[in-house]
């Protein structure tokens, strides 16, 4: 069974200005590495806008009007925070990013995809309920997550997060939810700031695995093997998400972990494992972080490869 790509070239047009990390030549990078020919059984599909019905499971309803609302004249820019912005595109922009993330759901639990990834921008896993940040607008792996079992009625859903960022947005909305879990790896100290071992959710179903500056491939997947794979799998998940990150390599500009692409390879692995031991194969992948282009399309490139089983 083929795994599907999914993005739009709206997300192209979520304009951050000359000096912001998280630029379209992110995804431009992203989909150019795509482009060789070991990817060209891929199943390339056009993102459609997310439903405010959908947006509304993971923000409230006033929020995601609110967001959705916003549209500055062309070559103007609105800040919500130190970090994060929008242009005359970036609602669609988000609303193409949640989009792709439904139909990733949808992809797998129609059976006409075994894996997808969603190569978006901007990322969501910042975003908490009523607060956009971090550079995201909308969780999208939220809002996946909440469509998979509101559609498809599944009601055990896990996101697994290895940005070197942790995903504050995505732990608020799961923390007291006993059927949806949230891991992460990470860096600490590091924005957001939150992330910490004793944050574990109403039933432990939220697992941190803090890593420190410096840390490499070793410390990388001792966290995984030895916390985060165990409690995944005791969880026992209907579907697997992934927050897929790559601004954990070394040649990242915006932290200081020292994965290489090939960490990226091994976790793809792994989390492929799981989903086949208790989702049927189902897994669903969305872009997050990575700010090093190079580094970017080349972990981006192994952790589709993962994806694909080649």
């Amino acid at each position: 069974m083929r795994t599907a790509l999914i993005t739009h070239p709206a997300c192209l047009e979520h304009d951050t200005g000359g000096y912001h990390p998280e630029t379209a030549n992110r995804l431009r990078a992203v989909l150019a590495a795509l482009e060789a020919p070991e990817f060209a059984d891929l199943l390339r599909e056009s993102a459609p806008l997310a439903t405010v019905e959908q947006l509304s499971r993971a923000h409230p309803a006033n929020h995601v009007e609110a967001i959705l609302s916003i549209c500055p004249d062309a070559g103007k820019t609105v800040q919500l925070d130190a970090d994060t912005l929008m242009s005359s595109g970036s609602a669609e922009a988000a609303s193409r990013a949640a989009g792709a993330a439904c139909m990733a759901v949808d992809a797998v639990m129609e059976g006409w995809a075994r894996a997808a990834f969603a190569a978006v921008r901007p990322p969501g896993h910042h975003a908490e309920p009523t607060r956009p940040m971090g550079f995201c607008l909308f969780n999208s792996v939220a809002v996946a997550a909440l469509h998979a079992r509101a559609r498809w009625g599944v009601q055990r859903v896990a996101v697994v997060d290895f940005d070197v960022h942790h995903g504050n947005g995505t732990q608020a909305m799961f923390a007291a939810d006993p059927d949806l879990f949230y891991a992460s790896s990470h860096q600490s100290p590091c924005y957001p700031g939150t992330g910490e071992e004793w944050e574990r959710g109403v039933a432990r179903n939220i697992v941190n695995a803090p890593l420190r500056p410096g840390d490499g491939s070793a410390a990388f997947r001792a966290a995984w093997s030895n916390v985060i794979l165990p409690a995944l799998n005791g969880f026992a998940p209907g579907l697997l998400i992934i927050s897929a990150g790559f601004d954990a390599h070394v040649a990242d500009p915006l932290a200081q972990l020292r994965l290489q692409t090939a960490d990226f390879a091994w976790i793809t692995e792994q989390l492929v494992g799981v989903a086949d031991m208790h989702c049927g194969g189902r897994l669903v992948s969305v872009l997050e972080g990575g700010y090093d282009l190079s580094a970017l399309a080349a972990s981006a490139a192994v952790h589709v490869r993962g994806l694909m089983r080649i």
